[in-house]
């Protein structure tokens, strides 16, 4: 079997399984957030169900508008600050929350051998650890919460092998893009996106957490890596329950294998207004911007700030440009406090804020207007993702948002 297959069969009592086959799981993390938790409780109290099967499974983290926006998103926190006190689940509270798909991993909440449900698009973060994540709705997640089981379709697997050594500022931000440049944005529909090769054995953690975010911008329904030293290594830390290690099978049946070999990749950008629109940096290098963000799920890590934060240093951000930096969780605030990074950034004319979801999905702290362009290193760039439906967002690695800032348009940091 695949490694989507291993972990699946362990979840729901089977030999083995097969794409096509349809079964039930038991989850080991079930998540939600602010704007999705809201959906699963009023689903659940539908139910009629008292109680959650199973609270240390289930995780709300409200990262999307808080801190609160407005009066909408205050009723929308409050109601899973209610929610969490009256079952005793997981809940993290502003000030000590992040961004949920840098918190759980962090936390040493998802592990490796996992299955992780979510009501959240980007759950598949977590395939980076060697689980199985995914994104549900929020019904689903209401029955999961009251029965500990959810019904799944079994997955295709596509593996994706990587060779060569990157270049110095390629990191897995542009893997993924090159890979759903090449594929499209639905060439992984409802498939389990195996990531192999030399070049992801030598890319960080981070990295790949980063392109397990993404694989949902390609259609997939997961985004997977094998555990290895470098997993264990991560998770020996971090976890706070045992865990089970499934190794990838060399032989095993997957619907495609391609590979690619990456090392003369230029850094990626994905043009508007598709995260698959992806061109090399020095194809757009004239275009001028007037707002770069450097945060996310995708990029808020520490990794992600270090690199930025090396290519701005000493130098100021471009007249007329904003550059708004979020670190992805508390911790990563307080590591980055530590090495000097959060002041490099503010010394270089940026804003640098508590961690949120916000400018990434059009929310706060960070809409475009009409007619403006941004270089982000989110997920997304939708027609008005991040503000007007008449702005642009770019889609980009750490170093060349910084360096975008610094020139105050489209850049390579080999510029900088």
């Amino acid at each position: 079997m695949t490694l989507a297959e291993k972990i699946l069969a362990a979840h729901s009592d089977k030999k083995s399984l097969s794409p096509g086959d349809f079964i039930n799981v038991r989850p080991d993390l079930i998540l939600s957030n602010d704007i999705t938790a809201p959906i699963a409780i009023k689903e659940f109290r539908k139910l009629g169900v008292k109680k959650v099967l199973d609270p240390g499974k289930i995780v709300m983290v409200p990262d999307h508008f808080v801190p609160n926006k407005d009066i909408a998103s205050a009723e929308q926190a409050k109601m899973l600050r209610e929610f969490a006190q009256e079952q005793g689940i997981i809940y993290f509270e502003c000030g000590q929350m992040g961004i949920e798909h840098v918190l759980l991993h962090e936390q040493g909440l998802a592990l490796p051998g996992d299955v992780i449900i979510g009501a959240d698009s980007h759950t598949c973060t977590y395939g980076a650890l060697g689980a199985f994540a995914t994104g549900m709705g929020s019904t689903d997640i209401a029955t999961a919460m009251a029965t500990g089981e959810i019904w799944m379709k079994v997955p295709p697997t596509m593996r994706f092998v990587y060779h060569g050594k990157p270049g110095k500022w390629v990191g897995g931000k542009d893997l993924i893009l090159y890979t759903i440049g090449r594929i499209g944005v639905d060439g992984a529909l409802y498939a389990a996106m195996e990531f192999t090769g030399e070049a992801i054995d030598n890319l960080s953690m981070d990295g790949r957490f980063t392109m397990s975010n993404m694989a949902i911008e390609a259609g997939g329904k997961a985004g997977m890596f094998r555990a290895d030293g470098k997993t264990l290594e991560y998770v020996s830390t971090r976890a706070k329950r045992p865990y089970t290690v499934h190794e990838l099978g060399p032989e095993s049946e997957c619907a495609s294998v391609t590979e690619y070999d990456i090392s003369k990749l230029e850094p990626q950008v994905a043009a508007p207004h598709l995260p698959s629109n992806v061109k090399p940096v020095s194809a757009l290098s004239g275009v001028k911007i007037d707002q770069v963000v450097i945060g996310s799920c995708t990029n808020g890590r520490l990794e992600d700030l270090r690199l930025a934060a090396s290519v701005i240093k000493g130098h100021k951000v471009a007249p007329y440009v904003r550059c708004i930096v979020i670190p992805g969780s508390q911790q990563v605030y307080l590591d980055a406090m530590a090495e000097g990074i959060v002041e490099t950034f503010i010394r270089s004319g940026c804003a640098f804020s508590t961690p949120t979801c916000g400018p990434c999905l059009g929310g706060h702290m960070g809409i475009l207007a009409a007619g403006e362009r941004a270089v982000s290193t989110t997920n997304r760039n939708f027609v008005g993702r991040m503000g007007s439906p008449k702005s642009e967002v770019y889609l980009a690695n750490p170093a060349v948002a910084a360096a975008s800032a610094v020139l105050g348009r489209i850049a390579n940091p080999d510029e900088v």
